[in-house]
């Protein structure tokens, strides 16, 4: 009689876990206790986020406006130009090449990456003539800016050069999108190292200062 009721509470118990399983793809998940840690409103990487703004999430993917890459230097705070418009180009003329001068190290850097970026038009000595230009026989038949040997360069401050690689300037595009803030500055540290006096002024600015009240007699 005992085990009768030992495999009859065996079979019941069988039955009420089999009938507890769903074959099929069960939609409701039931009462939830915490929405928030059952749905995340997390934007998932690759995930389709054309329908995020119906769900109330509001997403471009784009970083909020003034935020500044761990580090890199703040972003150039002036805007660009519209058409016809120079205030924010003569304006740049103040601002000042915020990355302190190079060491040995990062000048060889800038170097690679002006090298990179602007050689083929600027050329290696920096005088204009590039792959691009070769003299007058490359495919681009106006020579680029002449960066050492023209002193409208060699005199042009550090701000304008960097309004110019952020924004563009005449033929010459933005490259804001191939060098970062901090990168840009670098690069013109480099192009003014290479002018007249310029390493001479770098020099100067990377060497520690002397005491002058421990300066011996």
């Amino acid at each position: 009689m005992r085990s009768t009721k030992i495999v009859t509470a065996g079979f019941i118990t069988v039955l009420f876990a089999a009938s507890s399983c769903n074959n099929g793809v069960r939609r409701d998940t039931g009462r939830i206790y915490m929405p928030d840690m059952a749905y995340s409103r997390a934007v998932e990487t690759y995930a389709d986020h054309s329908n995020l703004t119906e769900a109330g999430i509001y997403y471009d993917a784009t970083p909020v406006a003034g935020t500044v890459k761990r580090g890199d230097v703040a972003y150039f705070p002036l805007a660009m130009d519209k058409a016809g418009d120079t205030t924010n180009y003569n304006a740049s003329k103040q601002i000042q090449n915020p990355v302190p001068a190079l060491n040995e190290k990062d000048m060889e850097e800038a170097k690679r990456l002006y090298s990179v970026n602007c050689g083929i038009c600027h050329g290696e000595k920096l005088n204009g003539n590039g792959p691009l230009y070769k003299e007058g026989n490359g495919p681009y038949p106006a020579k680029p800016a002449t960066l050492v040997g023209d002193v409208k360069y060699e005199t042009m401050p550090a701000g304008q050069m960097m309004y110019s690689l952020t924004y563009g300037k005449n033929l010459m595009g933005s490259y804001a999108a191939q060098l970062s803030t901090k990168q840009r500055w670098m690069v013109i540290h480099y192009i003014k190292s290479m002018q007249p006096g310029g390493k001479a002024v770098a020099t100067e600015a990377a060497a520690p200062a002397v005491d002058s009240t421990k300066a011996t007699k």
